[in-house]
């Protein structure tokens, strides 16, 4: 058996970045080729995997129980109907898990291509192995200033800082002159506490505890604490959010539980999904079986627990795909609190307004929409299959959003609104162009 430890290492549930850690991680098949086995393929199997999970397993008592639970199965015969290695390793998982409810736990069919991939050192192998890696640029998928100056980076994986910190870096120094900061960990399903650790580094003024694993099999406590230094200026006044899934995992729940328990971010969101073991990665060649065994435990400096089968529940609890606009919000209104610059204060009163328009339906019927068309100097306003659109000369067309009290926004166009105008009888009489810098421009409507 080839062990390949990860002693800095979360797995990935989605394999997200398996390239740039090839050697350590927990390989995934490229393809649904399988073998079929028999009775004493499958004993094999058995012996190797629970040797594994004896050895290295972070509770020895839970392995000893999940060794007794499959060993049990197959004196029964439970296993006869399993006749490839893929359709057996993936209930050995599920025996696992049904007495760990460790979902780190994972043992898989590995074909004879990955096999040799899996057996060659990094250096031998052909190409570039950080190919796939950066082709998805280190799980940074997107990275932007949202309105109000509030920065945004949603992240797919923590990649280890060895490969990634080029591209961390830079990403943090984008976010440098932000008010606000919110990271998307809803699809992040883990990576390494090294990027953690950098990312960070960037939050605190002074080195600071984040988080220590304790390995059973040597019985040592590994901590890791943020840097003294970092490339860039440090964020460490700026409100910070963290929104959070059921899917975000392992390495992004620590990142998430640390910066909770350290009052240093708001986590919106839903409650995730619970595993904080780090793992070891131990290949049986010879039987095309790999498991993946968690070997240690975190251990908060402040909690002094973790978040293992309980996950990380968010500060403010709402379904994942609202929690972008809740963060967003909650964030701008912060920030009008404190502002003493009335431009500010418009600019950010401008941010929230479009984003409660679109966060609350404003319903207004049809015959109400059709007292707006008209031409009113260059601009005209139309209603088509009851949504009215706004059009500049040959400019593009936009389907306007009712805000109320004859306001709308403009799907697609974050710095320009409308208000209508209307005289002592109610009849609509001028269209007033609103911007985000305060400036207006006015059309009277034509007859």
């Amino acid at each position: 058996m080839v062990r390949l430890r990860t002693l800095s290492l979360f797995i990935f549930m989605a394999a997200v970045l398996i390239a740039c850690t090839a050697a350590t991680s927990f390989a995934q098949p490229r393809t649904m080729e399988d073998r079929t086995i028999d009775a004493s393929i499958q004993a094999e199997i058995i012996d190797s995997v629970t040797e594994a999970y004896r050895d290295v397993y972070i509770f020895a008592d839970v392995a000893a129980k999940m060794e007794k639970y499959v060993r049990d199965k197959y004196r029964k015969g439970e296993y006869k109907k399993f006749t490839t290695v893929r359709q057996f390793t993936e209930q050995l998982t599920n025996d696992f898990r049904e007495i760990s409810k460790d979902r780190h736990i994972g043992i898989t069919y590995i074909s004879d291509d990955d096999a040799r991939m899996m057996l060659t050192p990094p250096q031998e192998r052909p190409g570039d192995p950080l190919a796939d890696a950066k082709r998805r640029n280190f799980g940074f998928q997107k990275l932007e200033i949202l309105p109000g100056n509030i920065g945004y980076l949603d992240l797919r994986g923590f990649a280890d800082a060895e490969y990634a910190g080029a591209t961390a870096i830079a990403a943090m120094n984008y976010l440098a002159n932000a008010d606000a900061i919110i990271f998307d960990l809803r699809q992040n399903g883990g990576g390494s506490p090294s990027m953690i650790q950098l990312m960070s580094s960037y939050l605190f003024a002074e080195p600071t505890h984040l988080n220590s694993f304790y390995i059973r099999q040597t019985d040592e406590t590994q901590q890791f604490w943020t840097q003294a230094s970092v490339q860039g200026p440090r964020m460490i006044d700026v409100p910070v959010y963290v929104l959070t899934s059921n899917y975000t995992f392992s390495a992004a729940e620590e990142f998430t539980y640390n910066l909770k328990n350290l009052k240093r971010a708001t986590i919106v969101g839903d409650t995730t999904g619970g595993g904080a073991h780090p793992v070891d990665t131990h290949f049986s060649p010879n039987l095309n079986v790999q498991a993946r065994v968690p070997f240690g435990r975190a251990i908060n400096p402040i909690t002094g627990t973790n978040w293992e089968g309980t996950g990380v529940a968010p500060d403010v609890v709402v379904p994942a795909d609202q929690a972008l606009d809740r963060a967003e919000i909650d964030a701008l209104k912060k920030l009008r609190e404190t502002s003493t610059d009335p431009d500010r204060q418009y600019t950010l009163d401008w941010a929230i307004t479009g984003l409660e328009v679109r966060l609350t339906d404003v319903p207004v019927d049809v015959e109400t929409l059709g007292a707006f068309v008209g031409q009113y100097g260059p601009r005209s306003i139309s209603l088509e299959d009851g949504q009215l659109y706004y059009q500049r000369e040959d400019r593009p067309r936009y389907r306007l959003i009712p805000a109320g009290n004859d306001m709308f926004l403009l799907d697609g166009l974050e710095y320009f609104r409308i208000q209508f105008e209307r005289n002592l009888d109610g009849t609509i009489t001028k269209l007033v162009g609103m911007y985000d810098n305060g400036q207006t421009d006015e059309n009277e409507r034509g007859s």
